[in-house]
């Protein structure tokens, strides 16, 4: 019998989380999704994946509720763990106009919060397995250009801290993946994003396919080519 694998997408309960989740039902693998509360779209892929998909509740900004989510999974095996946690506050706004607190929300839940889940359900991947993390193009300092000024900070932020876990955790045998998937159409990314949903997540689905086995850190877009730090 042909082994199923397993998929565990921290924030999966709308945009490309959840097109994440779906693109994996639809390839033949078990899901579980998580979101900070009830989730229309993961209930309706539930009604069309009952057997393939399980849903828990989370909020990754709160240390404690990734606490029991890893508690509750012991014992299970995730072949592949990616965590989706992002937010933009304060776009347009430089160091010297933008709130403090805009500011502080985007540190805790564009880098803190993913590194931290990584850091705590990674023992849950097996050797061989792949922790993913979505980031941005916007994270390159190389191509930085001033625009989305503070999300970028963040999410370079999310990349160097990354390093760190690499460098940890450099015996786990774990592809890990800093996943930039274009600038896309959703409710975060606005009506004027390059990209749909479709023309995005089935490419990063398969970027995550061809890296698994492939142990190291890498920076990478949808079409699996290596972005500048």
């Amino acid at each position: 019998m042909t082994k199923i694998s397993t998929v565990l997408v921290m924030g999966a309960s709308r945009g490309l989380g959840l097109a994440l989740a779906e693109e994996w039902l639809k390839r033949g693998w078990h899901v579980i999704a998580t979101a900070r509360s009830g989730s229309a779209g993961l209930d309706g892929l539930a009604a069309r994946f009952p057997a393939s998909l399980d849903i828990e509740t989370v909020d990754i900004d709160q240390s404690a509720g990734v606490h029991a989510l890893r508690q509750r999974l012991a014992g299970r095996a995730i072949d592949v763990l990616f965590i989706n946690a992002g937010i933009a506050r304060a776009i347009a706004e430089s160091p010297a106009t933008a709130s403090e607190q805009d500011f502080l929300a985007m540190m805790l839940t564009n880098a803190l919060a993913p590194v931290r889940a990584a850091e705590l359900m990674g023992d849950l991947v097996p050797k061989g397995g792949t922790v993913a993390i979505m980031t941005s193009e916007l994270a390159s300092i190389t191509h930085a250009t001033g625009g989305w000024q503070l999300y970028s900070a963040s999410k370079a932020a999310l990349n160097m801290l990354m390093k760190g876990y690499a460098a940890k955790h450099a015996g786990d045998g774990h592809a890990l993946l800093l996943v930039a998937p274009g600038w896309v159409r959703t409710e975060m990314g606005g009506e004027d994003a390059l990209l749909s949903i479709e023309e995005s997540i089935p490419h990063v689905v398969d970027m995550v396919e061809a890296n698994r086995g492939k142990p190291g850190l890498r920076f990478v877009d949808r079409f699996n080519r290596s972005l500048p730090w």
